[in-house]
């Protein structure tokens, strides 16, 4: 290539990098005429994945609970298109991108899950070597568990950064079910009276699409070897999936001939209706920020059997809420599923007592937790200015 060539291609090179997709550019207009009057850092703006799954979920809870703290929020989608403000990644593996730490925002992020040193998911190492290159980068983080909080602090981040938030639950919306309840959850998804029902509502498989690849640290493989084990000695199991991605279960589920069905619970009355069909719930995860399932669970009135992980081993009492054995141990979750199914003394008194606990951890009663986290990220400014 003649150096003319090379000088025109370098040129090239620049302009593609100085280019704005028309679109883009208008939108970065927009929000500069809306915005260009703000205080540095006085709006949060709580940015999730866009994918409508769960952390997406945390994102509008955090701008809630910023609401009722009385800080200023701004719309999510706008993050990219202003500066100096305060913004909050509700997962960590987006807030550790370039485009986040590179910008001029004042961050903060959670920090729900991810072992580093996990077989198969080299992102959980790399998110967490990218946490100590830039860990004076984020003003504030919030972790679930003890776990967490310690991988956080071991990376280098300064304590009073570190905020141990649970993942709280909306009991409007997960009502206590009653026998009235069951029998018209299952009539409306066509599930037999009789069956011993056993739910699983997460995402656990890899991507977006049908979910044939297991996503191993939510546990779907111990989650079917336990099932399998039921089934030996109650052929009236009856499966209930939610969540997207389940196809690697539900695959599996077919070659043992355990009969089940996938529901897609468009909204939370819909997924509450699930619980109200079990008999049953199964958390076969390996590592986890919550799960959401395990209030979930407890808030509707469910018997809950899970592995000892994430919020479990703090929230829950293993024999007086909630059955727990450890992680990967499939053959203790059919057991336990099945004494649940033998023992309604226990399912009753396991009941009673989940209830209680999920009733404080309310989303309401975290909002003073969530106002001292905010408290060092978004800076407060006088009401009234017109801006």
């Amino acid at each position: 290539m003649t150096g003319r060539a090379l000088v025109g291609a370098a040129r090239s090179q620049d302009l593609r990098r100085l280019w704005v997709p028309p679109a883009r550019s208008v939108a970065r207009g927009v929000v500069y005429l809306r915005t260009h009057g703000w205080a540095d850092h006085s709006r949060l703006l709580a940015v999730g994945e866009r994918t409508g799954w769960s952390v997406d979920e945390d994102a509008r809870r955090l701008e809630a609970a910023a609401r009722r703290a009385g800080f200023e929020v701004a719309p999510a989608r706008w993050a990219r298109f202003v500066d100096r403000q305060s913004v909050f990644l509700t997962s960590h593996f987006e807030a550790l991108q370039e485009r986040w730490l590179e910008s001029t925002h004042r961050l903060g992020t959670a920090y729900l899950h991810g072992r580093p040193g996990t077989p198969g998911y080299p992102e959980f190492d790399a998110a967490f070597d990218a946490l100590r290159r830039h860990v004076e980068r984020f003003d504030r983080i919030q972790v679930t568990h003890a776990e967490m909080h310690d991988l956080v602090l071991s990376a280098g981040v300064e304590p009073s950064r570190v905020f141990r938030i649970p993942i709280g639950i909306d009991l409007e919306h997960f009502p206590l079910g009653n026998p009235e309840a069951r029998t018209h959850a299952r009539a409306e998804l066509e599930i037999p009276d009789s069956a011993f029902v056993v739910g699983s509502f997460q995402k656990d498989g890899v991507g977006w699409e049908e979910g044939l690849e297991p996503k191993l640290v939510k546990g779907p493989d111990v989650l079917v070897a336990a099932l399998a084990r039921v089934k030996t000695d109650a052929p009236e199991l009856f499966v209930l999936l939610t969540g997207p991605a389940r196809g690697y279960v539900r695959r599996k589920l077919d070659r043992l001939a355990i009969p089940c069905v996938h529901v897609r619970a468009k909204d939370r009355p819909e997924l509450a209706r699930a619980y109200h069909a079990l008999d049953v719930y199964v958390v076969p995860s390996r590592q986890e920020g919550g799960p959401k399932a395990v209030l979930e669970a407890m808030a509707t009135g469910t018997p809950l059997v899970t592995t000892s992980v994430g919020q479990v081993t703090e929230i829950a009492s293993p024999g007086v809420d909630a059955l727990v054995v450890d992680v990967e141990d499939a053959e203790g979750l059919a057991a336990k599923a099945l004494r649940l199914r033998d023992d309604a003394t226990l399912r009753s008194g396991l009941t009673l007592a989940a209830r209680g606990v999920a009733e404080r951890y309310d989303y309401g009663l975290l909002d003073g937790a969530w106002g001292e986290l905010l408290g060092g990220l978004v800076d407060r400014r006088e009401r009234g200015d017109g801006r």
